[in-house]
């Protein structure tokens, strides 16, 4: 059974790191006692190391002991032997090159299809779609390709943010880049914003967390969608 958690952030205004979801966190690993850390997204280019104990500090909290991939030879047996799994946040591109180069993807997969509890936050949500293609981050690095995980039947856009009226940003927003999209792929995208995530049981996958969420469809207008929405229509 499929047990998954896709949030759009580790951290919202105000909060500490994955403070907003260290409930949800309990009850979703709460069979296990270990979580192996995927830290390859580095964020602001941090080591795998300094990473993972800011990750390790905050599962203390819940009583669960973590342990970094970067620690093992065989990455891919740490993948498939794990007991739970988070894939941190930082950047996409940096994240699935060496997901391709470790040779983890596929098994990341199976371990996640065979209902190894998984969390990703960002990029490490941003890997469950079918591609990483919807990304904000920039292509610091070029990976194999450019197909993830497909745990879900679309592709995801963390951190989604809403135009503001009364910006002088004349960059594009969020939204054009996902109809830029759309120009040249026909999978449905979901925008999730801060403090949202997505939550997968067996087969069902729902949308979870205050606020509500932004589809954009092929050849469609984009519309919202309330929290705990069933979001297998997307498909």
């Amino acid at each position: 059974m499929k047990s998954v958690i896709i949030a759009s952030t580790s951290t919202i205004h105000g909060s500490g790191y994955l403070e907003y979801l260290l409930e949800t966190l309990e009850e979703h690993f709460k069979a296990v006692d270990e979580i192996l850390f995927i830290p390859y997204a580095r964020p602001g280019g941090i080591s795998y190391d300094e990473y993972t104990k800011i990750v390790k500090k905050v599962f203390k909290k819940i009583n669960k002991t973590v342990v970094g991939v970067q620690e093992f030879e065989n990455a891919p047996n740490a993948i498939l032997n794990a007991k739970g799994i988070f894939t941190g946040g930082g950047n996409t591109f940096v994240l699935v090159n060496q997901l391709y180069k470790k040779k983890i993807l596929e098994p990341l997969k199976t371990a996640i299809k065979n209902g190894t509890p998984y969390l990703g936050t960002s990029a490490g949500s941003n890997i469950c779609g079918l591609t990483m293609n919807t990304t904000n981050d920039m292509p610091i690095v070029y990976p194999r390709s450019f197909k993830t995980l497909g745990i879900v039947p679309f592709n995801i856009n963390p951190h989604y943010l809403d135009p503001v009226k009364i910006s002088k940003h004349m960059g594009e927003t969020r939204e054009t880049r996902i109809k830029e999209f759309h120009q040249f792929n026909t999978q449905p995208v979901i925008g999730i914003r801060e403090g949202s995530w997505i939550e997968i049981k067996n087969t069902s996958i729902t949308l979870k967390g205050d606020l509500c969420a932004r589809i954009f469809e092929y050849n469609k207008l984009p519309y919202e969608i309330e929290t705990n929405s069933d979001l297998l229509f997307l498909k």
